[in-house]
């Protein structure tokens, strides 16, 4: 393993992504990365590429591209070819940043990879729990919604389009993501992790509920 390639990508991705304020920062990623070795660790797969593409996942997001759902594997190529990267492993690296991302709540996940299930765990579980309550409020904030509406109800998505176009509250999110994650994980560490994330964020959300009626 090239530990030149990671640090690079490491201080490239540092640099680029700092002080973004949705919850998709640098201390994001490196919290993915830190999972992803973990899983790693016990799952198997080429820890280069998992470095490489935890580090990278969130590098162009479609998110903040316009909806461009390529940036990510673009902008990943472009920067793994200029530093050296070899062929198998920009290609392996690419086609996961470009499956990573979640598609909607009626949408089937295709990893097609060990490496590229690692890291959709790692990148997932620092979705859920209580940095995942923190990022959801951080991204809804961004994204101007209302914090919750009894009235607008969460939505199912049948396709990666519906599901950039939907419309709704911050929390809704909890009910049209969050909590479906913990049953899409691939492997058996990050199920392992996601029990007290999940259990914890199940928690806060009818602690929310029960504040929003006056009630407790």
């Amino acid at each position: 393993m090239s530990i030149d390639l990671i640090t690079q990508t490491a201080e490239y991705v540092k640099a680029t992504m700092a002080q973004e304020g949705t919850g998709h920062d640098w201390f994001h990623i490196e919290r993915v990365w830190r999972l992803a070795k973990t899983i790693q660790a016990q799952e198997g797969g080429n820890l280069e590429v998992v470095e490489l593409a935890a580090l990278l996942h969130d590098i162009a997001d479609w998110k903040f591209s316009d909806g461009d759902e390529n940036a990510g594997r673009r902008v990943s190529r472009e920067w793994l070819v200029q530093i050296g990267a070899t062929s198998r492993i920009v290609d392996l690296v690419c086609e996961i940043v470009g499956d990573l991302s979640y598609k909607g709540s009626g949408v089937p996940d295709e990893m097609k990879t060990l490496e590229g299930q690692i890291v959709q765990d790692a990148d997932r579980l620092d979705a859920i729990g209580a940095i995942g309550i923190a990022r959801c409020f951080a991204y809804g904030g961004y994204k101007n919604m209302p914090l919750y509406d009894p009235d607008i109800k969460p939505g199912v998505h049948t396709s990666f389009d519906e599901y950039k176009k939907k419309k709704g509250t911050t929390f809704n999110h909890f009910y049209e993501k969050l909590f479906l994650l913990k049953d899409r994980l691939h492997t058996r560490a990050a199920k392992k992790i996601a029990q007290g994330r999940d259990s914890y964020m199940r928690e806060f959300v009818g602690r929310f509920l029960k504040e929003w009626e006056a009630k407790d």
